[in-house]
Formats: structure tokens, sequence, C-alpha cells
């Protein structure tokens, strides 16, 4: 994932004294501009399934994210962002989802997690979606200056029954400091490191060191951007049997992929 896909984008200053209201925040209509969701698969090699769908966002009628991203600005960002959530837990509940939804979001977006929260726990009821099934995204480049806020906001998260997850890991400012702050559910190689990881030896041991930490802490650990078989051989052959990438689907526009549709690699 790239840093211009996640769906929520708020930059305000960190521990604001006060929330903006979250009343009206999923009406898109206040936007100005529409979106819609393309659903990509996470999916394990082992079990031969689907582990869970990641939302990106998309236009109205596919178009790529940037499209709709270049429409938020600061005044609209915080409704963007609870908008985003509402639609995609709707969204997922419409296309029958019954897997994990994995919904990215920004730390900077947070005034106060406990308060940013509700119009999320609210959307899982309306839409009968179980919040144990609802993965947050944290992209680990994003510049968060203070770890132990960052820190905070997901373990409210997970406090209130969501799975967490640091996507990109090993590209940006938190790394190994914040998983001795937080310990996620789920960490997801950055894709940079995934990408020809069966040629490249350097590759190959920060892969391997990354992979021993996560299974000490017990941490799901998925391959991000999985191109080729090589690839995905080298990670199953590391423990790593979660994986993503374009070997296995591309994102699908307002409808999801099946276990049945993946073109599972030769074991």
């Amino acid at each position: 994932m790239t840093p211009f896909q996640p769906v929520s984008s708020e930059f305000v200053p960190l521990h604001a004294e006060t929330a903006t209201p979250c009343t009206g925040c999923s009406n898109s209509e206040r936007l100005g501009f529409q979106f819609d969701y393309a659903y990509q698969p996470i999916v394990d090699v082992v079990e031969r399934s689907v582990f869970a769908h990641e939302a990106l966002v998309r236009g109205p009628q596919g178009e790529e994210a940037m499209s709709v991203l270049a429409k938020v600005t600061e005044h609209n960002r915080y409704r963007f962002d609870q908008a985003c959530r509402v639609k995609a837990i709707k969204t997922a509940a419409q296309l029958g989802i019954k897997q994990r939804l994995s919904i990215n979001f920004l730390p900077n977006a947070v005034y106060k997690p406990e308060i940013c929260i509700r119009t999320t726990l609210e959307a899982a009821r309306t839409h009968g979606f179980p919040t144990e099934r609802i993965v947050f995204e944290v992209t680990e480049g994003e510049r968060v200056q203070d770890g132990p806020w960052l820190a905070s906001i997901l373990r409210e998260y997970k406090r209130c029954g969501f799975l967490t997850a640091i996507d990109d890991f090993g590209a940006g400012y938190a790394g190994l400091t914040l998983l001795a702050d937080f310990t996620p559910d789920i960490i997801k190689l950055d894709m940079a490191l995934v990408r020809g990881v069966d040629s490249s030896k350097p590759r190959q041991a920060i892969a391997r060191g990354m992979v021993r930490i996560c299974q000490e802490l017990q941490i799901k650990v998925v391959a991000e951007g999985v191109e080729t078989a090589a690839e995905a051989d080298f990670f199953r052959h590391e423990g790593v049997k979660l994986m993503q990438g374009y070997l296995f689907a591309r994102p699908t526009f307002r409808a999801v992929t099946p276990a049945a549709a993946v073109p599972w690699p030769v074991p």
C-alpha cells in the first residue's frame, strides 16, 4: 500500500483538548464529493482461504485513490475519515463479507480515540458487522512524533474489540520502537522489503529478523506486495502464511475475490 492509499487523514495537533463532534460525520454528501471502495484479499496460503479483505478508497466509478484524496482539505478531512469508516463497514456488510475487514487510518486523524471511534462502533452495530472482524491498519511510514500517543490510540481500538495492524512495517519512522510500546495483532511487512526478497541476501536477512521478532511476540505477519511465486515461497518457508499482492488478486471495485478465484501457487 502506498502512503496515498489510507482512507483517512486529519492533520490536527496531537492531544487536542476538544474533539470535533461525530454527529453527521458519516454523511458523505457534506463532503461535496462521492467515493467508493475496491477490496483486495489477504490470503492464507496454507489453508488456501481468505483471511481478510482490505478496503481501498476509490472514486465513484472506480477511479484511483488520488482522484478522491485530491479533494480532501483541512476543513473536510475529519468528516472524510469518519465517512470512510462508515462506508467501508456498510459496503462490506452489503457484499456479505464474512472474513475480516481491514480499514486504513492515520493516527493524526484522531483527536481522542475514545471519541473518534464512536462512529465506527455505531456503524458496526447498525450494519451487523462484528467488531472483532474489523482490523484498523496504521501506516508505520507516517510521521508520528509521539510514539506513546500512537500506542494509546491502538490500545483504545483494541479495548473496544477491534483488531490492530501496523502497515508498511520497516519503511518508516516508528519501526521496532513502536513494538516496545504496543503489540499489534498483525504486522504487514513493507512491500519494498518483500519485492525481490528471493534474490536479495540483505532483504532475506532483514525479513527473517522481523519474522522471528513477530513470532516471539505472537504477532501475525502479512507479506504485502507479493507478485511472484518465488517471493511467496521464501516467506512460506520462513513460516509466514498470510500474504497479499497481485500474485493472488488485484483490488476489485465494489466486489470481493473469493478463495475459489485465487490462483494459488503450487506448493
